[in-house]
């Protein structure tokens, strides 16, 4: 009989900033968030999951399997994602919840049968695992009558940690643009370290540490990289963010994707925010690319949508009007698509 803090599953994390790692997740684990994921969102037996997410990653092992379990509910899958079949599973099965990486719902503005009927079964809708654009937000709540619950979590803490409560507006930051991805969940602490590793004051950025009975007991097979990532305070997720005064957390970046030019920090998520603004954007990445007199400048690369027409200097003159002149790109190429994994993220590293 397994115990609870027997491993359930060896959890691979995508590999975005470098070689997969998988995380211990114990049974403890699975079970606490999937009760959490339930309760956080009013979830009630019997409330059906459209599984969008993998079942090979977190979040569709814990949001759609073990939620499904926990609430002995049906489990709603797609061979694989295509948005005209997912808006045929939404009218004929009629879920109350669904999860996935904000691309997905981008994808299903781009369709254009994407209407609020399709969208009437559902209680909540939640997207995690990139930052959401706030003109994403709006766009969706226009076309469907729906709202985004914003989330954040990892392959280490078994899929949410933060998250926006159910029926409540995240707040958008007036300074930076960014919405929230929540306050923590039950029973997870979490805070912002600084540069020395100590709690940052409300308001200043730094890297997020989560602790409670969602993390993950290590690496398997890799005591060095378990000793870095989970030390006595908690685990250190790479992710910077910052708290406001209400207690609200905001996504700034990766620590590793920040680009400095000219000395100026200048974090991706912000300016991707600002070209998502722009009605003919689709997706969007920014990257740093090496300049011989900033030693990094800012690239941008976008897809756009369906039937749209901008060129490079249309999106300047918008980022221009937007931003100040070291976060503008100097670089924007226009793609049909931009790489991403399996699970839906972006992949900047295969644009340097």
């Amino acid at each position: 009989t397994p115990k609870p803090d027997d491993i359930a599953f060896l959890v691979y994390t995508s590999g975005t900033t470098g070689l997969p790692k998988a995380a211990m997740n114990t049974h403890a684990n699975v079970a606490f968030n999937a009760q959490a994921i339930a309760n956080w969102y009013s979830a009630e037996d019997g409330d059906s999951v459209l599984g969008l997410a993998p079942l090979f990653h977190v979040t569709g092992l814990i949001a759609h399997v073990a939620k499904s379990w926990f609430l002995a509910a049906p489990l709603i899958l797609c061979f694989r994602f295509e948005p005209g079949v997912v808006l045929e599973a939404l009218v004929e099965y009629r879920p109350a919840f669904t999860v996935s990486a904000i691309t997905a719902f981008i994808a299903l503005l781009s369709n254009p049968a994407c209407t609020p009927d399709k969208f009437a079964s559902l209680k909540v809708v939640v997207s995690g695992g990139a930052p959401i654009p706030p003109a994403v937000v709006d766009e969706f709540r226009a076309r469907t009558g729906h709202y985004i619950h914003n989330g954040y979590g990892l392959t280490e803490t078994n899929a949410g940690v933060i998250a926006v409560p159910h029926k409540a507006v995240a707040p958008v930051d007036p300074a930076s643009g960014a919405l929230a991805i929540g306050v923590p969940k039950f029973n997870a602490s979490v805070w912002i370290a600084d540069e020395n590793g100590m709690p940052a004051p409300v308001g200043e950025a730094g890297e997020i540490v989560v602790s409670g009975p969602a993390v993950s007991s290590g690496y398997w097979k890799k005591p060095k990289e378990t000793a870095e990532a989970m030390r006595s305070d908690g685990f250190r997720t790479g992710d910077v963010a910052f708290m406001d005064e209400r207690g609200w957390f905001y996504i700034v970046d990766r620590k590793k994707d920040m680009i400095v030019a000219s000395g100026f920090k200048v974090w991706p998520r912000e300016v991707e925010d600002v070209l998502y603004g722009h009605p003919a954007v689709r997706e969007a990445a920014v990257i740093g690319v090496t300049d011989p007199y900033r030693g990094e400048t800012v690239k941008a690369v976008v897809s756009l949508k369906p039937g749209a027409s901008v060129t490079a200097a249309d999106l300047d003159a918008h980022c221009r009007a937007k931003m100040a002149a070291y976060k503008r790109p100097q670089q924007i190429e226009i793609v049909e698509d931009l790489p991403k994994t399996v699970t839906g993220k972006i992949l900047r590293r295969m644009l340097r």
